[in-house]
């Protein structure tokens, strides 16, 4: 059996799988979506959304992006945000980072690796904002790790700064962001506490009004 072949019966197998659990299941998928959370995560192999979460398809919406940034110039994300806000409705939006992440790692020591150098210039930044506080993490894995949770904060804020959320809070819509990281090596999600529930935890710069 080829490489390819097998993902084609682990895919015949996972489907038998699902009908004989629930006969009903993919008859309820095929007319519509309705999840209550958007998850913008790492393209990581090993940081599968749905199952970390025990969620099936259906209940998570999902972006990811190498070491899950949120730019403002980066018109996939912000065209999955727009989506999920007002169409899908979500009522949760959670970036989740996760420790050890390669992204965050070669924006801490400055590893060149080509046309990924640019996408991470955003981490890179971060660095330097809280160079001092990085610094001052004697062991490398910890310093690294305190990284990967700045970087899920900051991705949150921008977030929190962009029209399409911010639109969607001044019509009266609820809506959450959180910030996670995962663990890969102990398979645990951790929150941050960095929810945000309106505007109001930003600087009224990045506050914007709805068009009259």
């Amino acid at each position: 059996m080829s490489e390819i072949d097998k993902l084609f019966d682990n895919n015949r197998g996972w489907a038998i799988s699902k009908l004989n659990a629930d006969p009903g299941f993919f008859d309820r998928l095929s007319h519509q979506q309705n999840p209550a959370y958007l998850w913008i995560g790492c393209a990581d192999s090993r940081v599968p959304a749905n199952e970390i979460v025990g969620l099936d398809p259906g209940e998570l919406f999902v972006h990811r992006n190498v070491a899950n940034l949120v730019q403002p110039a980066d018109m996939n994300c912000l065209a999955v945000l727009q989506y999920a806000i007002e169409y899908l409705k979500v009522r949760h939006i959670i970036v989740t980072g996760h420790y050890g992440c390669g992204g965050v790692r070669a924006a801490l020591y400055q590893d060149q690796l080509g046309l990924i150098d640019h996408w991470l210039r955003p981490i890179r930044d971060t660095r330097e904002k809280f160079a001092t506080e990085l610094d001052a993490i004697i062991d490398e894995y910890k310093r690294l790790n305190a990284l990967c949770e700045m970087n899920v904060r900051e991705q949150v804020t921008n977030l929190a700064k962009t029209t399409i959320v911010q639109n969607a809070w001044a019509k009266g819509q609820s809506l959450a962001l959180h910030g996670w990281v995962y663990g890969i090596s102990n398979g645990l999600v951790r929150d941050l506490g960095v929810t945000m529930t309106g505007p109001e935890t930003l600087p009224p710069i990045h506050r914007t009004r709805l068009p009259e």
